[in-house]
């Protein structure tokens, strides 16, 4: 059984997390580490923030 290197797929996680993190200030728009986790939490606020839209829409 052949082995499976992973480095293409990390490569593109990697790239698209510090795409998402752009603009971001100092290390967080630059080590994939802290980038991650800002990325996460802004994301979760995102989808926090469409609900809270609708509430005040109605």
């Amino acid at each position: 059984m052949a082995r499976v290197k992973r480095a293409v797929n990390s490569r593109k996680n990697h790239k698209k997390v510090l795409k998402l993190a752009k603009g971001y200030y100092g290390g967080k728009s630059r080590l994939f580490k802290t980038a991650n986790e800002s990325v996460i939490r802004a994301l979760r606020n995102a989808y926090v923030g469409r609900r809270l839209k609708k509430r005040d829409f109605r």
